[in-house]
């Protein structure tokens, strides 16, 4: 029968999963205005040990009131950086040594289980409505998608954020030897 872990155990098991961790991974969010939504992405962030989130456009900023209603607090945690222009959000990710891949249904973008996300990846995300934009799909050295098989055609940004996160996380543990840090 499974119980719960304990604090003290929820913590010896999230040193376990960093010591297994060595590729960085960033953001790039452009334009993400809903509150609720960057919240979210800075959980998931945090959550993932994402290094820094740039935010471009015209996103939201964790300094906003309504962040902490999802975020719960991590947003003190990511640390992030307002570009007012998207070019340079790609330039300093590129300058901190990131291949920048963006997710986004697009021509040309590959699956995400095909996407290159090993090593160090800064992965972008674009607006509630419109994702990405052009020039952010021109300036990615990649693209990739989240392939879905129901009826409905997209996801939510945060949803999006985390899943290719996830993904990115789990091509770099799936090579770790058959032990999950998890005792007792």
């Amino acid at each position: 029968m499974s119980t719960q872990l304990r604090p003290t155990d929820v913590k010896r098991l999230n040193r376990h999963w960093r010591r297994h961790t060595h590729s960085r991974i960033s953001l790039i969010v452009e334009s993400v205005t809903q509150p609720f939504n960057l919240g979210s992405i800075l959980r998931t962030a945090a959550t993932f040990g994402v290094d820094t989130v740039w935010l471009t456009g015209n996103a939201v900023t964790p300094d906003h009131h309504q962040v902490n209603k999802t975020a719960l607090g991590t947003q003190s945690k990511v640390r992030w950086e307002k570009t007012a222009v998207t070019a340079d959000a790609v330039a300093a990710a590129r300058a901190d040594g990131y291949r920048v891949v963006a997710v986004e249904l697009a021509r040309g973008a590959l699956p995400l289980h095909r996407a290159p996300l090993a090593g160090d990846v800064c992965l972008a995300v674009g607006a509630e409505d419109h994702g990405c934009s052009p020039a952010l799909l021109a300036a990615a050295d990649a693209v990739t998608y989240i392939p879905q098989t129901g009826r409905v055609g997209s996801l939510n940004v945060a949803v999006a954020t985390a899943i290719a996160i996830a993904e990115a996380r789990r091509r770099e543990w799936e090579a770790l030897p058959d032990e999950d840090g998890i005792t007792g």
